[in-house]
């Protein structure tokens, strides 16, 4: 399986700030927002990425990350033109897909709690079609809705409705099979002008195939999409760190303990002259 973080987009909500650099390179407390959704595929055990960006950020974000073989790893990089919605995605990324499946995440979504590579690793074995993942919210009417059946069974999608038939919010992670190339060159763009990703998951779900994860309670998912949601996401961090010791979506500890390179491997790659806290905390993986 292959995985796209979709790291495009104005960023308008995080203005000034995004002005000058994409929002997805804007840092959540000691790293780079990017490392968050990339460390959440790496946990799926997905090893070659594509980052999808603007034509303004591309060298930036090819700066940061190289080609990932300092991970055991391999990035490729796609410019999104114009930002035509989270679908078109899977038409930038067709020949990076090829004929494997396909996870997506989205940027500035940030996912966190007890074994979660476990049921990422699950989903991955056995995804027949598409899965998505669906957390409790407090305000439904802002995001893709999923209602269940009293088998918790997906039965309707809707986005952004105006009465929510469940206050359970489709988040910014997805697998697909490999036909999602096809469903998603089949999608009509909608009146906003973009290929919306609800549109693709409701054709799997009329056919049957569409598995809703639900994230359930001490799980944490975060959408930094505002200044609000920047500086939760960033205390969040913070607080689980200074508490526990351990870093959240340190992409180098990912790397070795996955097995995607050895720790000697990865540590003559480093910078020596690199020596604040987050690269003393590699060293002691």
């Amino acid at each position: 399986m292959k995985g796209i973080v979709l790291a495009g987009g104005a960023g308008t909500r995080l203005y000034p700030a995004s002005i000058p650099i994409s929002k997805i390179l804007l840092p959540i407390y000691d790293k780079p927002m990017i490392y968050y959704p990339i460390s959440t595929l790496m946990l799926a055990g997905i090893r070659e990425l594509m980052i999808i960006t603007n034509p303004d950020d591309l060298s930036n974000f090819q700066k940061l990350l190289g080609d990932g073989s300092q991970l055991g790893m391999k990035f490729e990089y796609a410019v999104q033109e114009v930002p035509r919605g989270i679908a078109d995605a899977f038409l930038v990324a067709e020949d990076f897909i090829g004929n494997d499946d396909v996870a997506l995440i989205l940027g500035d979504n940030i996912f966190h709690g007890h074994g979660f590579g476990t049921q990422l690793k699950r989903v991955v074995a056995h995804n027949d079609g598409a899965t998505v993942f669906a957390c409790h919210v407090k305000n439904p009417k802002q995001f893709g809705v999923v209602e269940f059946d009293r088998h918790q069974k997906a039965i309707s999608l809707e986005e952004k409705p105006a009465n929510p038939r469940s206050d359970y919010a489709v988040v910014g992670l997805y697998f697909y099979t490999n036909d999602v190339i096809e469903k998603a060159k089949s999608l009509k763009p909608s009146a906003r002008g973009e290929l919306e990703i609800t549109d693709l998951n409701n054709i799997y779900l009329m056919e049957d195939k569409l598995s809703v994860e639900i994230l359930g309670r001490g799980f944490t998912w975060l959408d930094t999409g505002t200044f609000d949601t920047l500086l939760q996401a960033a205390n969040f961090v913070r607080a689980n760190e200074e508490t526990k010791g351990e870093k959240i979506s340190c992409i180098e500890e990912i790397a070795i303990r996955e097995g995607f390179i050895p720790k000697d491997e990865l540590l003559k790659k480093l910078n020596p002259n690199l020596r604040n806290e987050y690269y003393e905390y590699i060293k002691l993986v």
